[in-house]
């Protein structure tokens, strides 16, 4: 048999907490329908005439290059074409005569970074310069990406972040990494770079760090191995079930009741001032009476008639 009692405000606390979990895919798992970390190739391509198609790009769904150059440009990068460290703010004076004196130029605020760290954003704009774009599905990094998790390598080289929003090999960076949208991005300025690892052969000639075939490698190439931790957000409730000692000190089950007739006498043990029910199970119901959740206790547990009896349920959402 069961009693009920509502809830006050006060017996309901919600506390939100960040769990981790950690991947690592290598190879042809990358593009495993489960997975589908796709990797793209960006081109700024400067010919007078241009082809959707033209310029194929992806391990799984086809973009075009340019379109790739362009929409990474624009959303990540716009505020730092100038300069690594962004562009200046507007300095522009308006006159009593309506005229505007000094830059007008305002940069825009939604791909500035939100640290109070001196940015480094570096973003190629010469003529068929490239952009590596590797992106990562949200069911699979949740939130966004936990920072310094990341890790990238091929039989070459192996990069990571971090933990800044920098993606780099050794100490140089290469590249950037948007936690938020899954998203890493390597950039180069086309000189290769030594770090330690020296420069590594590609086909008839070497490159280095930095270098666009050294981009085109972790892009194109099926060596290579990706991990990172997911980070989700899960909300914890706490309901607290009390019971005051004037409350449920009387058993509703029927087998304390004598006679098949259900005459409603009582059985003299469960008239006595020592008897107390046990509670052994608290369920969870809505505003009306459905069932939601049950709380099993680890052992059946005596209510009090001199004191306040409380139970604390803990559920995870």
């Amino acid at each position: 048999m069961s009693v009920f009692k509502s809830f006050i405000t006060s017996d309901v606390i919600v506390s939100p907490f960040e769990v981790n979990k950690s991947f690592t895919f290598i190879g042809n798992e990358l593009t495993a329908s489960n997975v589908e970390i796709d990797r793209y190739i960006g081109r700024n391509v400067t010919a007078s005439l241009w082809t959707s198609g033209s310029y194929p790009t992806g391990q799984i769904t086809t973009q075009d290059e340019i379109l790739i150059y362009r929409s990474i440009r624009e959303l990540y990068y716009s505020n730092y074409l100038l300069n690594p460290d962004g562009s200046p703010a507007a300095t522009a004076s308006f006159n009593t005569d309506g005229t505007i004196t000094g830059a007008a130029y305002t940069p825009n605020y939604y791909n500035y970074l939100s640290s109070t760290l001196l940015a480094d954003r570096y973003f190629p704009t010469g003529s068929n310069d490239i952009v590596g774009v590797i992106t990562i599905p949200s069911n699979l990094f949740g939130e966004y990406i936990k920072p310094g998790t990341l890790a990238l390598s091929n039989t070459l080289f192996t990069l990571h972040d971090d933990g800044e929003g920098n993606v780099i090999s050794g100490s140089l960076k290469v590249g950037d990494i948007i936690y938020e949208h899954g998203m890493v991005i390597l950039t180069s300025d086309g000189i290769p770079k030594q770090d330690g690892y020296g420069f590594a052969t590609y086909g008839t000639s070497s490159y280095g760090i930095g270098d666009v075939s050294f981009i085109e490698d972790f892009i194109t190439g099926s060596n290579i191995t990706c991990s990172f931790s997911s980070t989700v957000t899960i909300y914890e409730t706490q309901y607290k079930c009390t019971m005051r000692e004037n409350e449920f000190n009387f058993s509703q089950n029927p087998t304390l009741v004598s006679g098949s007739a259900n005459t409603g006498v009582i059985y003299n043990f469960a008239t006595g001032s020592y008897f107390s029910p046990y509670v052994t199970t608290v369920g969870l119901y809505d505003n009306s009476y459905n069932l939601l959740a049950v709380a099993k206790l680890a052992q059946p547990l005596p209510t009090s008639a001199v004191t306040d009896t409380t139970i604390l349920i803990n559920l995870d959402l």
